[in-house]
């Protein structure tokens, strides 16, 4: 198999993964840049509808396949740890590959690289775990009981800002349930993804079991989510293209799951420990450069220490450092994207015309040639019915909010067209089950913020989407429940009356 590095694919354009195999797209070449230049680096293809059928036709003959449908759930976690051992060791590489299309910082991606093997060994001890009911109906005569099996194929549609990451909350169930799986990364960021396809091929999983296509979403994604052959779709991204794709997977009755970002509210109290709070709000929102769905865009602050929080916020943001995401010393690299770029600096615009006070940042550092890096962006005096306090952002732009009381904060927090994330940064316990009782939100962090796990079911309401990734949660979104009735009576019914009890 090929071993692939930023060197091996600099200049070339990215196979794709079919059935076991690498294979040249016919499709037309996109460009992939690297953020930290803003330069071409190498080029993905945009596969062909014959390519993205070819690679659901092989997910659905795996799930015919002995090799594959029969294995015991045992052999299948046995499988999954070989995986998670090959993966350890190909961490490096990986993350390595991952900053190099999105710019985000290396030991941040080396992290989520490091995660990965963490989530296949967690999923692993699930697979022989996965168990049925037995149902005690009213007929003493009846055994009824449910078992769980696999979907079949689903379809994973990954995000740019951390690829394989996003990708392993999806795929770690779907492999431990028994499920194929066609992944469609986004098009500025999929190196990682066909690089990891080679592991899947040397941890033994037969031909199938795991395919790749890459691509645009109005051609890819589409044929995707549209194809007959589709038993599930799993989408990680914005609101949008979530709505299209749920209406896309609807012709076919194909059930979806969706988490579809956040404008999560990151709360300081006047009781909080203020240090500890402030470090919150900054890894909050400018970790990441501030692309990741959970970002603490809104920051609400009790009125009595707004003041004080709003400098020391302002002070921390200061010391920041901009630059090569390789840089050990770097806590801010560049956007992943140019359109991200011109869409902070619209924002950026947009809220100081609608009355918020810029205190730092707003506009781009220098220096750093023709990479895509913007400052850290703090406004303050922010109302929620700008602009900048109701729409994602996803870059590092923080609007800090004020709130008088626990009810007026809810009020506030609540109201918001997402419901992902949130925090609140609070010394007094019964404050802060209030909150988690009261808030809008599939999450809630007490006196930290972004630090999920593997272990932890993660998704959102309303507008950030619905079904659930990671602990046992995952397990029943990537597997049905089938009923079996067995009468061992003897007794002949009569055939025209439902067999009903009172």
């Amino acid at each position: 198999m090929t071993r692939f590095t930023t060197d091996v694919l600099e200049g070339t354009c990215l196979p794709i993964f079919l059935g076991g195999k690498y294979v040249a797209s016919k499709g037309p070449e996109i460009d992939s840049f690297d953020p930290k230049t803003g330069q071409p680096w190498c080029k993905i293809p945009d596969c062909t509808p014959d390519e993205v059928d070819a690679a659901v036709n092989a997910a659905s003959e795996a799930m015919r396949d002995a090799a594959w449908c029969d294995l015991t759930q045992s052999q299948r976690g046995l499988m999954m740890l070989k995986l998670a051992d090959i993966v350890d060791r190909e961490a490096a590489r990986l993350a390595a590959l991952e900053v190099r299309e999105n710019g985000k910082l290396l030991r941040e991606m080396e992290a989520l690289a490091n995660a990965l093997p963490v989530a296949l060994r967690y999923f692993a001890g699930m697979a022989d775990k996965i168990e049925g009911t037995t149902i005690p109906v009213n007929k003493p005569d009846v055994l009824n009981f449910t078992i769980r099996e696999p979907l079949g194929v689903v379809a994973v549609i990954v995000p740019w800002n951390s690829p394989l990451f996003m990708m392993m909350r999806a795929l770690a169930p779907c492999l431990a349930c028994g499920n194929a799986v066609v992944v469609k990364p986004s098009e500025h960021a999929a190196t990682g993804v066909i690089a990891f396809a080679e592991l899947v091929v040397e941890a033994g999983f037969p031909p199938g079991v795991f395919n790749v296509v890459t691509g645009l979403g109005h051609s890819v994604g589409d044929a995707l989510i549209r194809h007959p052959g589709v038993d599930k779709v799993d989408f990680t991204g914005g609101p949008a293209t979530g709505r299209l794709i749920a209406k896309g997977a609807a012709e076919n009755l194909t059930p979806t799951a969706l988490e579809l970002g956040g404008k999560s509210p990151n709360v300081v109290c006047n009781d909080a420990n203020l240090d500890a709070a402030v470090t919150g709000v900054i890894s909050g929102i400018f970790a990441a450069a501030g692309q990741t769905c959970v970002a603490g865009s809104r920051c609400f602050v009790q009125s009595d220490v707004y003041d004080q929080v709003v400098e020391m916020i302002v002070e921390r943001t200061r010391d920041i450092a901009i630059g090569d995401p390789c840089d050990d010393a770097v806590q801010l690299g560049p956007l992943s994207l140019w359109s991200q770029v011109e869409k902070v600096a619209e924002f950026v615009q947009s809220a100081t015309s609608q009355g918020a006070r810029l205190v730092h940042g707003g506009g781009r550092p220098e220096g750093l040639g023709d990479g895509w890096f913007v400052e850290p962006t703090v406004f303050a005096d922010v109302t929620n019915d700008m602009r900048i306090a109701r729409e994602e952002i996803f870059g590092p732009v923080l609007g800090i909010l004020k709130f008088e009381n626990d009810d007026d904060l809810i009020e506030q927090a609540n109201d918001s067209d997402f419901a992902l994330a949130s925090g609140i940064w609070t010394r007094d316990i019964n404050r802060a089950l209030r909150f988690m009782r009261r808030i809008h939100a599939g999450m809630v962090w007490i006196n930290t913020y972004r630090s999920p796990s593997i272990m932890s079911p993660s998704g959102g309401f309303k507008h950030s989407g619905y079904g659930k990734h990671n602990g046992f949660p995952a397990i029943e979104e990537f597997s049905r429940i089938k009923t079996v009735v067995i009468d061992h009576s003897g007794i002949s019914q009569d055939p025209f009356v439902m067999r009903v009890t009172k």
